[in-house]
């Protein structure tokens, strides 16, 4: 078990940036379909690397999923790979909130599309907020039904010991429309991401 665990303070602090990402990310969203979109508070959580596998079993075991996997890095150590999860339901829903006409475009760019202004918009108000800049890679699109998670997740380009699990729900006006979210960051990452807020806290 990984012995790495945040202090209330840094928790708290870092529920502060997400929550503030998560309402950019929510506003662009919005701005972008030209309608409404309600956002709950987003949970977080560490998880240890060998748990997350089994978590992700138990929760998407009972139907298909899509998975956009897409990595970041940024300055002061900081990177991870961003997961964006949709139950099969709501990845064949996509192209009706998007406007796009059935054959119009693959499910696959529809997933990249939505998800790129999710994952950026989030990611880049985050860093904002801590004074960093981050670079991404190309988004990676994964269906359950050809690649099992667990084995995407062991084919990433780092050895991470904890997961930060955000749990996010949209409800966008005139849909149902949800997805999860989880970062995975590797321990020195982690570390560095509790320096960034220790400095945070002490300017207060």
């Amino acid at each position: 078990m990984n012995e790495i665990t945040l202090t209330e303070e840094q928790r708290d602090c870092l529920q502060e940036l997400i929550n503030v990402a998560m309402g950019q990310a929510s506003d662009k969203l919005a701005r972008y379909l030209q309608t409404f979109v309600h956002l709950q508070v987003p949970y977080i959580e560490l998880i240890d690397s060998e748990v997350l596998p089994e978590r992700f079993a138990e929760t998407y075991a009972q139907e298909g999923v899509s998975l956009v996997s897409q990595g970041f890095y940024g300055e002061k150590g900081i990177l991870g790979e961003s997961l964006l999860i949709y139950k099969s339901h709501d990845a064949h829903g996509i192209a009706e909130i998007l406007g796009y006409e059935p054959d119009d475009v693959s499910e696959v760019e529809q997933l990249t599309d939505i998800s790129s202004i999710l994952t950026t918009t989030f990611l880049n108000g985050l860093a904002e907020q801590i004074d960093n800049q981050l670079a991404y890679s190309a988004p990676r699109v994964v269906s359950s039904m050809e690649t099992p998670l667990e084995h995407h997740l062991q084919q990433l380009s780092f050895n991470w010991d904890l997961a930060l699990k955000v749990d996010i729900s949209y409800q966008v006006v005139d849909f149902s429309f949800n997805c999860d979210m989880v970062l995975l960051i590797p321990g020195e990452a982690i570390k560095n991401i509790q320096k960034v807020l220790d400095q945070i806290l002490d300017e207060f």
